[in-house]
């Protein structure tokens, strides 16, 4: 799923670029920057809601990872939010982009974070759950 988060922010980011500097935000544009902030605030409530859960459950010595990862996931959340009032508001694509940009810089650290620290024990989880429903779909 990160795989795909990574592809859809790339995707983004090249559709603010193909935009003309100082101009708003094209219906094309709107699509994928909705897109992208739907597909990852999706995977992080799906985290926080069972994944993170189960993993509490069967490794409690991981719950200060699993806080730092939540804080993240607010931290996000905030900078989608700005980034979506941007986009609504016919932001230029350089402001678009400064707000992708920093949402880049913290989704790639808070990625490569979580599969540190988590990618061995969810190789070993069993969830009772469809993988759609709890890292979400794209």
């Amino acid at each position: 799923m990160h795989t795909r988060l990574r592809d859809a922010l790339r995707v983004t980011r090249e559709a603010v670029d193909a935009g003309v500097a100082g101009e708003p935000a094209t219906r094309d544009l709107l699509l994928y920057c909705h897109g992208f902030c739907s597909a990852l605030d999706q995977h992080h409530r799906g985290e926080d809601r069972m994944l993170f859960p189960a993993i509490a459950a069967a490794h409690p010595d991981l719950a200060p990872v699993l806080r730092a990862l939540e804080q993240d996931h607010s931290m996000i959340g905030h900078l989608l939010g700005a980034l979506q009032r941007a986009v609504e508001g016919g932001a230029s694509p350089d402001e678009l982009d400064r707000h992708l940009e920093g949402i880049a810089a913290i989704m790639e650290s808070h990625f490569r974070y979580e599969e540190r620290q988590l990618l061995t024990v969810l190789d070993a989880l069993a969830l009772d759950a469809a993988p759609d429903e709890v890292l979400g779909a794209l």
